[in-house]
């Protein structure tokens, strides 16, 4: 079968796609998307289609798997998981944890002057880096090489966690 033909047998069903779509969707507009999504979805599967099959049911399998996902996708991304009380035993230490938090204020203090204490060349990327630049983005921004951006933000490290050798568990 041709792609044109194909093609053909696809516009056909597609108006008996639409109220299906429609009942799992319950919004117009969604349901436009999805037997959009289907019909690009069953184009681009030409090949997997085998002819002299049933067209409508195997149209009717994409349209529900490609809602299922999207359904899974958005749940997903919505849901809140309350992870409050398991929080408090993460990463505690009995030294560092103050009723007034005086010792988190000196321990960010500390930070920030090892931070300000880099050497600009480092600094910079490292806190690019830090703030959410990826490698290649902070690259293009100061002009520099990618290994030169991961070797600088190496060293920044390094060089931090030497200044604060101080606050590690095994010091």
């Amino acid at each position: 079968m041709t792609a044109i033909e194909f093609s053909n047998l696809i516009e056909r069903v597609t108006q008996s796609l639409r109220p299906v779509a429609f009942n799992l969707t319950r919004d117009v507009d969604d349901a436009k998307d999805l037997v959009q999504e289907t019909m690009l979805k069953a184009l681009s599967n030409k090949d997997k289609f085998k002819a002299g099959t049933n067209l409508k049911a195997w149209l009717y399998t994409i349209m529900r798997n490609t809602f299922i996902n999207n359904y899974n996708k958005i749940t997903k991304r919505s849901s809140n998981i309350d992870s409050t009380e398991y929080l408090q035993y993460l990463n505690t230490n009995e030294n560092y944890i103050t009723q007034n938090k005086g010792t988190a204020t000196f321990v960010m203090n500390d930070i920030n002057e090892a931070i300000a204490g880099l050497n600009e060349e480092h600094r910079t990327p490292f806190m690019m880096y830090y703030i959410g630049y990826k490698y290649t983005e902070i690259a293009e921004k100061l002009q520099i090489p990618i290994g030169t951006v991961k070797n600088r933000i190496h060293i920044a490290r390094k060089e931090l966690k030497q200044s604060l050798k101080v606050y590690q568990q095994d010091a």
